[in-house]
């Protein structure tokens, strides 16, 4: 099971000119097969949300909170919190040249299991997680993420996804320059894994064109460094509708 707590998480980005004060005080829980949608304007603080809770250098967590499964995340390294179960596809995931895509793969899967997975049954494996998001099997030969389109690297991050299996996912505008037809295929990678029934997922979008295709079970608004307003699907449609304006208005 997969349980995914944020508790009055406060959090600071270092620029140049000093700390800057970005999350202000988030609180949210994930239950096991949940999908959280977070939706805001741009500067609202999603992708720094996203990333502190992943761990990256740059985001200073002050005060608060985050556990997976009873487990504390802010007190571990980055590659502690994958290995606990935490995974986040990045909104402009990066280029690791001269390391295949098969060699990361492999890399991951064997620092998560404590393992080397069997060389037979993972080639097949990677190749079949390749397959469902419509990536040939030579992919697996190419340098993660160097000169691959948009849109093939958001479907190598839902390969990543399948194929490494966390309790938890963090997708931090997956969508993004997506077409329709590369939207729906990551869609259904998604879909594959939340169908387990077990896991947790926070979806950060700024657009309801996702939601057409992955079911969230709560729609949260992302105002301000803070979550301002609760609801369904009916929520994300309003906010297509109406748009962010009278919430922003509300965190001031």
């Amino acid at each position: 099971m997969s349980k995914l707590v944020i508790s009055d998480l406060h959090v600071d980005v270092l620029t140049e000119e000093g700390p800057k004060h970005i999350l202000k005080g988030v609180n949210l829980t994930i239950n096991p097969g949940e999908v959280h949608a977070i939706m805001g304007p741009n500067g609202s603080g999603k992708s720094t949300l996203a990333y502190s809770i992943a761990g990256h250098p740059k985001y200073e967590i002050t005060s608060g909170s985050v556990t997976l499964d009873g487990i504390e995340l802010t007190e571990l390294t980055v590659d502690e919190r994958g290995r606990a179960g935490l995974f986040l596809a990045m909104q402009y995931p990066v280029e690791v040249p001269g390391v295949s895509v098969a060699n990361f793969l492999r890399t991951a899967k064997t620092a998560l299991d404590g393992q080397a997975p069997k060389v037979r049954t993972w080639v097949k494996d990677v190749e079949a997680a390749l397959g469902r998001m419509q990536l040939d099997k030579s992919f697996s030969s190419r340098s993660v993420n160097e000169g691959f389109s948009g849109g093939e690297k958001k479907r190598h991050e839902i390969a990543q996804l399948e194929l490494l299996n966390p309790k938890a996912a963090i997708l931090d505008e997956t969508d993004s320059g997506l077409d329709i037809d590369a939207l729906r295929v990551v869609s259904d990678g998604v879909n594959r894994y939340t169908a387990q029934g077990d896991r947790a997922v926070m979806l950060i979008t700024h657009y309801t064109r996702i939601l057409r295709y992955i079911e969230p079970t709560f729609v949260h608004v992302f105002v301000d460094g803070r979550i301002v307003a609760d609801g369904g699907r009916e929520l994300a449609d309003k906010l297509e509708a109406e748009g962010y304006e009278s919430y922003v208005a509300l965190a001031k």
